[in-house]
């Protein structure tokens, strides 16, 4: 019975954890930041006069909820950033482990 594999370690081996690219955090902070001025700049191109027509408010209604989605999220990732334990100096805590 030897040929019989081992499940729980061929399981433990395929649902092990998958560390993301270094550079994942930088890449969605830019795209982000991008969306989030597009749909300013959208917003910004839009005059009050053309807002009483109700066709008209699809593309400033998407840009107010993509902007601000992005917007948020942006918020919270540089938030978890901070928070991160290891932001100081090595073999020191970050700045939200020490109370800072």
């Amino acid at each position: 019975m030897s040929d019989v594999p081992n499940f729980e370690s061929l399981l433990r081996r395929a649902l092990a954890p998958v560390e993301p690219p270094a550079d994942l955090t930088g890449r969605l902070e830019e795209t982000l930041t991008s969306i989030t001025e597009l749909a300013a700049e959208e917003l910004e191109g839009w005059e009050l006069s053309a807002m009483r027509d109700p066709r008209n408010w699809v593309r400033p209604a998407a840009a107010i909820v993509v902007g601000g989605t992005a917007g948020l999220a942006l918020v919270v990732l540089r938030a978890r950033r901070r928070g991160q334990p290891g932001d100081g100096a090595p073999g020191e805590p970050g700045r939200a482990a020490r109370g800072a």
